[in-house]
């Protein structure tokens, strides 16, 4: 819970930028957002004020008649501490101030008092009200692109300290009552600020440098997620830019395109928004593409038992004359692999892909080794609507005839035409019903844990995926 909540004061403080890199991925907490943050911030606050230890206050207090009396407050202990009112609010060019208002606190403790010819000693009550509490924060980004915490300023004021003491001295109390209060305001408004500091400078800055701008995703690739820039503060909003890069663990290399700009209008009645841009996912289709880690092989086991075309050289007689006569009777292997990186397009009216593929063809000899058949070039189209609720993500497929070309036979020159038009088919009536059957039943968000979403959508924009909710951490 203090991670997050740390997270939550993190997203709430900002900078302007003057940078224009374009991010790969961007992130957005509305005012809604901000507003539950700050609360997830002050509950973190509250407990750590209630924690707080307060020094023991003595001296002397010249009483007429009596002299000088000296006097001891101690075992203090805070039992309620209340923050009612919080805000946050941008300030422009520096950052965000949080602020909590009408705050009270109620403590306990012990007295004592000591004069040569007396003494006495009893327990005390302590209300303070009106506790205002004002705290600048900046945020920047490091030469790592890591997040930066500065607090500018820190301010608290208490309108009103009462002491009740009890005791059989009370009295003798009471005539110094307003200097002990006094000495008790003063003292609160210091701790209070070095609470505030300590949690920011020890936690919350400590914690944000410790945060890695990377991550591993296999043994071909990582994302880099690194600030692009300060985050930018508006009236509405909070944003952040994020590199949102697929980079190779081998060699990193930059992208042989640019970033989009990615641009959407402030979604009030939610507290988060995600853009996910395509270059996002098509710096991954580079990676993968130059780690040639896209090429599958297929056998028979893996076609679905629906589909009447098997792979071995009997099956493919009636497209190719030749190859029972060459390889009588034997099992096939197809190698799969894109002609070029795939290229994911996306716009309103829907996610879409043109992939160019090669597909090799080979008779698995008995004594195991591959004789190559054919080569053939797949050209089509697909698309994809995709929509989520608050725990699963679904979609739907549509795919455009497949256009086969031979680019080279070693069973001899044949068409292809015939098999297009099988495949094409079964494509058609078997493959895609198939797979939108499992993508109407939704797979899981990948979600953090104690984090739920609820109101979410997800929509498709000019070159980026725009996701919206809001969040709550049980």
């Amino acid at each position: 819970m203090c991670r997050v909540s740390l997270l939550a004061f993190w997203l709430c403080c900002v900078v302007p930028s003057s940078e224009a890199v374009n991010p790969g991925f961007a992130g957005r907490i509305t005012r809604k957002g901000l507003d539950y943050a700050c609360q997830q911030g002050v509950a973190t606050l509250q407990k750590d004020l209630l924690a707080i230890t307060l020094p023991e206050f003595s001296g002397s207090y010249r009483v007429k008649v009596i002299g000088n009396v000296d006097y001891r407050f101690y075992s203090l202990n805070i039992r309620r501490f209340e923050l009612p009112h919080s805000t946050i609010e941008p300030m422009p060019g520096q950052g965000v101030r949080a602020s909590i208002r009408n705050a009270l606190a109620e403590m306990t403790g012990c007295w004592q008092l000591k004069k040569r010819w007396l003494k006495d000693q009893g327990s005390f009550e302590l209300k303070v009200d009106g506790i205002s509490i004002s705290v600048g924060l900046q945020l920047g980004r490091d030469g790592a692109g890591r997040p930066t915490i500065t607090i500018l300023d820190c301010n608290t004021h208490i309108s009103n300290v009462d002491i009740d003491i009890s005791g059989k001295w009370e009295w003798l109390y009471n005539l110094f009552k307003s200097k002990v209060e006094s000495a008790f305001k003063t003292a609160m408004e210091s701790k209070i600020c070095d609470i505030v500091r300590t949690s920011v400078n020890s936690k919350l800055e400590s914690h944000l440098q410790s945060l890695p701008v990377t991550t591993r995703i296999d043994n071909t690739s990582s994302i880099d997620y690194s600030l692009v820039g300060p985050p930018i503060a508006t009236s509405d909003c909070v944003d952040l830019d994020l590199k949102g890069e697929f980079f190779s663990n081998t060699q990193r290399t930059p992208a042989p395109f640019p970033p989009p700009p990615l641009s959407f209008p402030v979604d009030p009645d939610r507290m988060v928004q995600f853009a996910i841009s395509t270059y996002f996912f098509n710096t991954a289709g580079q990676v993968y593409y130059q780690a040639e880690r896209l090429t599958s092989w297929i056998v028979d086991d893996m076609v679905p038992k629906e589909i009447k075309i098997r792979l071995n050289t009997a099956c493919f007689e009636p497209f190719i004359p030749q190859i029972k006569k060459l390889y009588p009777s034997m099992p096939m292997k197809l190698r799969v692999s894109p002609s070029s990186a795939p290229f994911l397009s996306i716009s309103p009216e829907s996610i879409s892909l043109a992939p160019s593929v090669d597909i090799q063809a080979f008779a698995i000899l008995p004594n195991s080794s591959l004789a190559p058949l054919f080569l053939i070039e797949v050209t089509t189209s697909v698309s994809a609507k995709v929509d989520v609720n608050s725990t699963r993500i679904f979609g739907d497929l549509k795919m455009g005839r497949m256009r086969f070309s031979l680019k080279h036979s070693d069973v001899g020159i044949f068409s292809v035409q015939l098999l297009e038009t099988l495949i094409n088919f079964v494509t058609a009536s078997i493959l895609i019903p198939q797979m939108n059957a499992r993508l109407a039943e939704g797979f899981p968000l990948p979600l953090l844990d104690h984090l739920e979403i609820s109101n979410p959508i997800l929509q498709a924009h000019q070159d980026f995926l725009l996701f919206a909710s809001d969040v709550r951490y049980e």
